[in-house]
């Protein structure tokens, strides 16, 4: 049981260091600015409102 344990352990550890990732990224993103024409929804909802 011993090795199951130590598997759970890693595994465990690494959906830890997984989502302190994309919590890093996802902080990245949102600190950076969206270039613009990139067809964001925001622009895809003012083409709709003038069609």
């Amino acid at each position: 049981m011993s090795k199951d344990l130590s598997r759970e352990e890693r595994l465990a550890a690494q959906l830890r260091a997984n989502l302190k990732r994309r919590k890093a990224q996802k902080k990245a993103l949102a600190s950076t600015p969206a270039p613009d024409g990139d067809g964001d929804s925001q622009d895809l909802s003012n083409r709709a409102d003038e069609g």
